[in-house]
């Protein structure tokens, strides 16, 4: 049984090392030159930078949304289980479940992620 992981392992290994000592033999170094790194505008010198800048605040929001809409998909099972668990456990994992979010969510308004004034 041991011999047959190991095998499985070694052969996972080697198929791994020759795919990209495989690959490594085959891609060919591209020339960065000046017209590869412009972005495409039908022939024409670039306007402005391809480069946008990015916003911080968007991305803080959407980390926000995605972890608060996680939490919810989360929360939304524990109506069920209301059923089948004592109640004194399940209004106890609840209310930690709750305090945590709450806890993060007053942590994120004190770092002024929710401000959008500045």
């Amino acid at each position: 049984m041991m011999s047959k992981i190991i095998m499985s392992v070694m052969l996972a290994l080697m198929i791994s090392m020759i795919l990209i000592i495989t690959c490594t033999i085959i891609s060919k170094k591209t020339i960065l030159d000046r017209e590869k790194m412009s972005p495409f505008e039908c022939g024409f010198d670039p306007k402005s930078s391809s480069r946008m800048p990015f916003s911080i605040q968007f991305f803080l929001i959407a980390v926000l949304f995605l972890i608060f809409d996680i939490e919810i998909v989360i929360i939304l099972p524990m109506i069920i289980t209301l059923k089948t668990s004592s109640l004194m456990t399940w209004f106890t994992t609840v209310t930690v479940f709750i305090t945590i979010l709450l806890a993060g969510l007053y942590h994120e308004w004190n770092n002024g992620v929710l401000d959008w004034a500045n």
